[in-house]
Parts: C-alpha cells; structure tokens; sequence
C-alpha cells in the first residue's frame, strides 16, 4: 500500500503513560484526523486499549471493516506497554486482513510538539525508566518534524542533560518529552529557563502524531506484514548484558569437572557455549570434515586459544555424547568475522548449521557487531543455499582460495538476522510470514465445505504463560485440528533459566507466525490451504497465572484479534488447562478426584470436586518441582531446562545411593518445599568436588529424583485416602516424568484407585489444552469482557469453566 492511495488507518500507541488512539483518513501523504480518544492511561493500557479503538471508530462514524491498515507506536517505551500496543496492534490487522505499519514513538513525539507551534531545534527526551532517558534532536519546520539522528539509543539522563547542556545551540533547544516527568529539574539546573519547555499537553505521543510521523517517515511503503514489526530495542535484558559480559573474559571458558564428558547427552540435537572440555571432539570432527582438501584443519591448540580471547563467540551442537558440529568467530571492529561453520556429515539438511550461526550471531549482537561476515566456497552449493536462507549476500571473491577453479566468496549480513526467531528449538517454528501479507484462502472445494460445516463452530485458543508461543484450532466435537507450539528454549539454556524479558520479546517477534501456521494446520485438516479468521467462532487465551510480561502479549493479541473479526473473548486459566489435559487420555474422566499439578511454576495438590470447583489442598511454599529439577541441572553445569537431562541420568542411576531429604514428608499437610533439598543436593556438589572425587551424575541424579517423588507420591496418597476419590490425575511439565509417572502407577494401582497422566506432548505447555476449557466456555456461553487483562498470580478457579460433556479428540 502506498502512501498515495487514500486509506482509513487506525493509529494506536501505548509505549507511555499516554495512550493514543486515533483514526485518519492518508492521502496522497496529507492526513485528515476523523477522530482521536488520546488520554493518560498508567498501567491499564491492556484495559482500554481494545475498547478505545472500539470508541475512536464509533466516533468517527466508522466500523472496523472500513479500516484499511493499522498503524503502531513501536517504541521505544515502556517495556511491557510497547508490548501491549503492538501485540493488540498485531491481533488487530490479522483479525481484519489488513496490514500494519510501525512508526517511532519518538517521531509521534516530536509530530506533538510541532502541532503545539514548536518550531527550530526540538529536544526530544523519552522516560526510559532506570534513570535513563531516550534522546532525539529534531529540527521542526512549517513542513514538518525531521529527525537529525539515525536511530533511537539509551542514555544515562544526566549524561543526556551534559550533552545538551554542552551544545554551543543549547539556548535554541526546546525539551519535550515525557522524561520531563522525572529529569525536568535537573535540565533547569543546567541551565535551561523554563520558556524552553514546551507545554506539558506536548511531552506524550498522541494519535495524530503517530500518523504524521509514520507519513513523514514512509512507513506506509513497507510490506505491511505484521510479523514484521517489533518493537524498537535499544537495550539488552539484565541476563543479555551478563551474557555480553561473559563474552568479553580474558579467561578460558571451561566447566567443573563433574565425572562426565557431556552431561547434555541425554538430550537431542542441543546447543551450547563450546568450553575447553570440547576441544578434542571439535579437533576430531575438523580433522574428519576436511580430510582431502585444500583447508588445513585447525588443531586443539588453535582451538584453544580461541576460547581464550575474548570478543569470542564458539558454539557446538551435541547430540548422544558426541559432538555434531560447531561455529565460531570473533569480532572486527563493527563485523563479526564467522570462522569456521562445521557439522558431522551424517547429521547435515537437519538445519544443525542454521541454527549454530543463529546463536553466532546472537553473540555478535552482543557484543555491539551491525554486520557478520563469512567466506564459502563457491562450487559448495548446499553452504550457500543456508547463507542465502539467512541473508547473506556476496560483496567480494578471493580467486583460488580453496584450490584451483574454487574462488572464495565473502558474504555478509546485517545484525539481527531476520529469521533468527525461526531458527532455535527442536520443533520447527513457522517463520514470520508463510505467505505475502494479507493471506487470502484459496479456493474450496465441496468436500472441504462440508467437513468445515460438519465440525461446527471452532475455537482458537493462545497460551502463552512462559516461554512457549502456542496456538490451536479445536471443533465443535472437541477434535483439535491443529496445535502449533514455538519454543525459544535455545534463548534460555545459555542463561539456566527462563528470562522474563526474553520470554515476552520472544513471544511479540512469533505471535503472528504461529497463527499463520496454525491456521494452515486447520485448513490442512479440512483439505484446503488454510482457515480464516471468519472461519473460527471464538477466541481463547490464557489469561493467568505465568510470567506476566508474557501473559500480557497473549492477552492483547487475542483481543485484538477478537474485537477485529468481532468474535467472542474467552479467559482461560492456565493450570485448569493442564487438569483438563488428562481428558486426551482418559475421556470419561468426571469429578470428584485429586489432582497433583507439577511444573516449573507450580507444585500443588487440587481437590477436583466439579469442573470449575477446586479446593487447592496444599502447594509448595518455595520452589516448585520443576524450578528444584532446573537449579540442580545449573549446579551440575546440565543447562536448561533441567527435567529431561535428569530424568535420563536417573534412569541408569541408583536412586539410593545418596540419601538426600524427603522435606516435609509428614508435616501433616499437604503444603510443599523444594528450596531444601536443592541446596542439599548443591552442599553435596560443593563437598564432592572439593574432595577431588568425581560425581557418579546418574546416581545423583536418580537419588534426587526419588526424593522428589517420594514426597508427591506420598502426599497424594494420603489426599486420595481422606477425600476418598476413585481417580487421581497428574498434571504440568513435570508429569513427563517417566519415574514420577511409575510410582504413580505403582502406588494408586494397589490401592485400587485409577490414575491418569496426559499424553507426553500434552504435558507441557501447549494451547490444544487451553482448547478444551475454552470450548465449554463457549458452547456455555461464558465470555470475557474486552477489558480482560493478564493475571500473573490468578488462584485456580479464577474464570470458572461449566462441565459440558464434549470429550477431546487429539489425534495419536
């Protein structure tokens, strides 16, 4: 969509305390503002957003069908508020089938100021939080406001004041700015006179301000694809900058001995920093890739002195104790030269590269590199086509490099890649678009109509509680159609952990990929391209309890996506979702029973005495099950996530050889603590290595294993016995257990007593059993009003779900 053609663009941004909402008719780069609901809004933008765009429509005289784009403040801002306005933003324009642009907050700043008459040198200072601001200079005109730097940064507010108060102009700057908030004091104290202040009612970006900077800027000539826009990032997470930190040691990367070589082999195809413990592996596999030709193979000691420079980024690639392959480089100036990109012959077309030189580059970010650069072979087709795929493009041949008739090329790329949020994790993840923006479904055939009509109305349902992106299709009957779920666990295993911030900027770059391959997935079930948004009946998404920067994302996207293709809203609670998840397993399933519900944000026993009426019968009081599987995999130096590569070490462990305490075992309560046990499982690390021993891992980990379940098992036990139930149900990540999934089965199985777990891709977080409380909702008629907003700590119970018997149906 050009700027030329006349469109109805509805504006909103929310990176401030402002939020701006406006719809204007763009024309031929001339704007016509029909209606604006701008007003200060601190922390319930997700609140009002949805229903001010509802308002500024209704006021205008318009629906949302005559929207023709959508447009959003990128930023920078607020973390989370930047989030809520693009995240609705995107639902908006993928409700609608229309496109989104994005435009800086900054700019619509500026735009405020000049239509408060501001004209000459603007000084432009944005909250940035943590006593840092966000400045930009602008030169204000008659025409417009122009902005005089490249791109937005973050500074310390009185480093800002300094510079401004340095320039030999500064008598001609005039501040704006909702930084002012805070640091106007201190710019007065440096010397600038309260007349060079611009009036209060100018310091926030308004809606009108939005468009005009989107015009000036040509944002409306992009491709309009809401995968596309993100957020304006001008600062790293905490963990990104002890990351970069990381990066920049003199000393050799290496690991504490703990009795074995890869402590990871029990995981598939993972990645990890490559530490001095690698460097026979790494040798070996050079030495076996380049056997034949013109390249010397690098020895252990090039290897190694590597590792111990810094501005340094090495990472391998390990699958069964051995290492699969291996990148590196370092970096030069504002270029991160990528030496060497290496995979095992029998293990490459399984995008084992791509995904080495994704996190490659990552670091380079880290460590300030704009551009990665690389050479290959030009006859080495395969090598290409990955470069090509990542945005690599030729700028130079070295004749001759690898032999006679086999020039080097030099390719080069700028930083981020653009499919790096595609390219992490062992499941495939839709890429940012499937298809050129707006998607239009084909053709369908009879067939295809009949089966849409025969599986009735279909919920869409969104979780997005952690650090998992999911979406599914389910019908009417209960059958999910489809269930996409995108993991970012390769961003989090460098850090131990899941990083919140990461976590929420992770699920604003996928959100709109996993819909689009969601809704492929549906139509694929149909036998037609893909489904629509008119095709669905309803919108699910998880509203509470998780992380609550990645709540937030979930939360908006669906209501945008609801109040654009005018569908119902519907809150569901994440953990009654994992509860219903055992009806993939057990159909007939019907209260009263107990349920155990285990995972890396909570351990709790649940009295299930009706859907949507529990009694919570105790909970951890500190770590909850998974956290405890997590903190003791970081110890050992495992990585992230902890549950998978304990549970494989335990099952060729002794799960008595180390006694380790069975915390609150008979407290005479069902209330839980992990916190002890973890640290006697460090204490027991600490002395082992101080002695010199090496630990025996698989005994560790069986012996830890078996203190954790012996605790759930016997709580359950006793809650089984006093509420008198016939059927106990496990449920959460952590129920992927194979041992805790046994003495379940051993101990209720005595006792007469019939015991469920879900199937093993329904115990971790996906949105197929999101799907199932959504679709009671809806057939019940119980919705949630647009004023919906995530509830990180919501009690199980919070949106009640009626019993209607609808057994799910999750093809096996």
């Amino acid at each position: 969509m050009s700027n030329n053609a006349e469109k109805i663009v509805l504006a909103v941004d929310t990176s401030t305390d402002m939020l701006a909402c406006a719809v204007a008719r763009v024309a031929d780069g001339a704007v016509e503002v029909l209606a604006s609901a701008d007003h200060l809004c601190r922390r319930k933008a997700n609140v009002e957003l949805v229903g001010t765009c509802e308002r500024v429509l209704a006021d205008a005289g318009l629906g949302m069908a005559d929207v023709d784009a959508v447009l959003v403040g990128r930023g920078p801002g607020s973390f989370t508020g930047v989030r809520i306005g693009i995240a609705t933003a995107k639902g908006l324009a993928c409700g609608l089938g229309r496109p989104l642009y994005g435009t800086s907050a900054l700019d619509a700043m500026a735009w405020s100021a000049h239509k408060a008459g501001i004209r000459g040198k603007l000084a432009v200072a944005g909250d940035a939080m943590r006593g840092e601001v966000y400045p930009g200079i602008y030169q204000l005109d008659e025409a417009g406001a122009r902005r005089t730097f490249p791109a937005e940064t973050v500074v310390k507010a009185d480093a800002c004041v300094e510079a401004w108060a340095s320039q030999q102009d500064r008598d001609q700057l005039t501040l704006t700015g909702n930084g002012l908030v805070k640091y106007r004091t201190r710019f007065e104290g440096a010397g600038f006179c309260a007349t060079q202040v611009a009036p209060e009612e100018a310091w926030y970006p308004t809606g009108e301000g939005l468009v005009r900077a989107a015009v000036e800027s040509g944002a409306f000539d992009a491709s309009g694809d809401p995968a596309l826009v993100l957020p304006i990032y001008t600062r790293l997470s905490d963990a990104e900058e002890n990351e970069r930190t990381r990066l920049g040691l003199a000393t050799p990367a290496s690991i504490d001995l703990t009795g074995v070589d890869d402590a990871l082999a029990g995981i598939h195809c993972q990645l990890r920093p490559m530490t001095m413990n690698d460097l026979t592996a790494v040798a070996e596999l050079e030495a076996a890739t380049y056997e034949g030709s013109a390249h010397n193979a690098w020895g252990q000691k090039l290897f190694y002195e590597e590792l111990s420079q810094p501005g340094r980024s090495w990472w391998v690639a390990h699958d069964q104790g051995r290492v699969i392959g291996f990148a590196g480089g370092y970096l030069a100036g504002a270029d991160f030269e990528v030496e060497e990109v290496v995979c095992d012959a029998s293990r490459r077309r399984e995008g084992i590269a791509s995904r080495l030189v994704s996190r490659v580059a990552y670091d380079a970010q880290m460590l300030g590199a704009s551009t990665c650069s690389l050479e290959v072979d030009e006859k080495n087709a395969p090598a290409r086509g990955l470069y090509d795929r990542l945005g690599f493009a030729e700028e130079g041949r070295r004749p001759g490099y690898y032999g006679a008739g086999h020039d080097a090329l030099i390719l080069r790329v700028g930083l981020p890649l653009a499919v790096d949020a595609e390219l992490v994790g062992e499941r495939p993840e839709p890429r940012a678009s499937i298809r050129p923006w707006p998607i239009v479904p084909g053709e369908r055939s009879e067939a295809c109509r009949e089966a849409l009509a025969a599986a009735g109305p279909m919920v869409l349902s969104i979780e997005s509680s952690c650090d998992e992106t999911a979406m599914a299709v389910t019908d009417s009957h209960g059958v999910v159609c489809a269930s996409v779920v995108a993991t970012q666990i390769d961003f989090h295993a460098r850090f131990g952990g899941v990083v919140p911030e990461i976590a929420s900027r992770k699920h604003t770059e996928a959100i709109v990929g996993v819909l689009e391959e969601t809704l492929a997935q549906a139509g694929a079930h149909f036998g037609c391209d893909t489904l629509a948004p008119a095709d669905l009946a309803a919108v699910g998404v998880t509203s509470g309890p998780g992380l609550v920067g990645a709540l937030v994302v979930g939360v908006a996207f669906a209501k945008g996506l609801a109040v654009a293709a005018d569908l119902p809203l519907i809150a569901v609670h994440h953990l009654e979702g994992h509860l219903m998840a055992n009806l993939f397993e057990t159909p007939d399933l019907k209260p009263p029973f107990v349920a155990s519900l285990v995972s890396g944000g909570n351990t709790m026993l649940v009295h299930v005495r009706a859907w949507g009426d529990y009694e919570v019968l105790g909970s951890t009081i500190d770590d909850a099950v998974g956290e405890a599987f997590d903190k003791v995999a970081k110890a050992l130096g495992l990585g992230y996530p902890g549950g998978p590569v304990i549970s494989k070490l335990a099952a060729k462990g002794n799960p008595r050889a180390i006694h380790f305490p069975r915390a609150m075992m008979h407290s005479g309560d069902y209330s839980f603590s992990l916190s002890g046990l973890k640290t006697a499982v460090i204490t027991y690390i600490e002395g082992e290595n101080r002695a010199g021993r090496p630990i025996n891992l698989s005994d560790l980990a069986a012996s830890f294993e078996a203190a954790v379940v012996d605790v759930q098992v016997a709580k359950a036990k006793t809650a089984v016995e006093e509420t008198g139930v016939s059927d106990i149900c496990i449920g959460g990540g952590v129920a992927a257990n194979p041992e805790l999934r046994a003495a379940y089965q051993k101990t209720f199985g005595k006792m007469g007593v019939r015991v469920t777990v879900p199937p093993m891709r329904a115990c971790g977080d996906n949105a197929a059993m999101i799907g199932i409380p959504a679709l009671r909702s809806f057939l019940a008629g119980n919705f949630a009003e647009l004023k919906l907003d995530a509830a990180p700590n919501a009690p199980l119970g919070t949106w009640s779900t009626p019993d209607v018997p609808v057994p799910p149906t999750w093809e096996r």
